[in-house]
């Protein structure tokens, strides 16, 4: 295995022991109904220091339509979580599996409107290479989102939804993030050690495209 770079370590060893609690609020249902599947939360070394790699899906997807998003999906029978998430990354965006170093695999969370128990796969990039959308009905964009954009202050708000919905956004790399990958990259940056003081108070609606990507989701 290869060593992790200084700014990656503090992450890691927070997640160690992390729970769905330390996570976010979408706690899996009791019952284990829901469908599994994975998303790759990979990082990387960028210009501008640590970045994310992240996708904005397409808007004729049946859910989460529009919205920015981890790499990932639905497990295929016999598949870990890990297999699940570098699969998935490889279909969407032609990411090398051994590109990547898995680093953590986090508790499962709860998505519930569409059902999917989700596991994040935490991974160091180690040798980043172009990468695009490649399934192009699932996938608009592809972005390395700098971390250094997501804790600026400056993008940082929460995220009013018609629905009722209240949780942290950002507007960096060209996405507009909310919802559940807003929801864990909150929690990620704050576990990293990366998170900056920012304005709590200051709340945005969802911009009218992304509403209305998300509605016809």
């Amino acid at each position: 295995m290869t060593e992790l770079p200084g700014w990656l370590s503090p992450l890691v060893e927070s997640l160690r022991d992390a729970t769905v609690a330390d996570l976010g609020r979408f706690t899996p249902p009791d019952d284990g109904s829901g469908r599994e599947s994975a998303v790759l939360v990979a990082f990387a070394a960028t210009a501008g220091g640590p970045g994310i790699l992240l996708i904005e899906r397409a808007a004729t997807m049946r859910t989460h339509a529009g919205q920015a998003a981890f790499p990932g999906g639905a497990a295929d029978p016999g598949e870990s979580p890990e297999q699940t998430a570098l699969r998935e990354a490889q279909e969407e965006v032609g990411l090398d599996p051994a590109s990547v170093q898995v680093v953590a695999t986090l508790p499962a969370l709860f998505l519930a409107p569409s059902g999917f128990v989700v596991t994040p796969v935490v991974a160091w990039w180690k040798a980043p290479h172009p990468v695009s959308a490649i399934a192009v009905d699932e996938v608009a964009s592809v972005a390395v989102v700098p971390v250094a954009e997501l804790v600026d202050p400056a993008n940082r708000f929460r995220v009013a939804h018609p629905s009722g919905f209240r949780g942290p956004g950002f507007d960096a790399g060209g996405l507009f993030i909310w919802g559940f990958t807003a929801l864990l990259v909150d929690r990620l940056l704050a576990l990293g050690g990366w998170e900056r003081p920012w304005d709590t108070g200051t709340e945005e609606d969802l911009p009218p495209d992304v509403l209305e990507s998300s509605a016809r989701g």
